[in-house]
């Protein structure tokens, strides 16, 4: 039991070492950080209620996620297919685009909640 323990608290400073690795190396995953700390207090400012609240987080660690996989799709295809080909180029545009789309209705997401709110 305490193994099964150990091996569980591991894994949070694995995923720990992760985030840390992703906002050093990955200009895109610091932008979406330094976007969501401004979301967070136009969120504050404006008093969303509590179900808007769970719906901004949500989106907020959606993108996160969805950036820090797309980085790691980038670097398991960089290591498995150091060579151009024209196949791993289309995986890591597809990735690139799986994000596009997210911060996209991300974005909609923000304004359909806070524009009712402002104007």
């Amino acid at each position: 039991m305490a193994m099964k323990v150990n091996r569980f608290f591991r894994s949070f400073i694995f995923a720990s070492a992760g985030i840390r690795e992703a906002l050093r190396s990955e200009q895109n995953i610091r932008f979406h950080f330094m976007a969501a700390a401004v979301v967070v207090a136009a969120g504050l400012l404006t008093g969303l209620s509590g179900t808007e609240w769970i719906i901004v987080t949500g989106v907020i660690g959606g993108m996160l996620a969805l950036e820090m996989f797309n980085s790691s799709m980038e670097r398991i295809v960089d290591l498995a297919s150091p060579d151009l080909h024209p196949l791993a180029k289309q995986a890591k545009d597809m990735a690139a685009g799986a994000v596009l789309v997210f911060a996209i209705a991300s974005a909609i997401i923000g304004l359909l909640i806070f524009l009712p709110k402002w104007f």
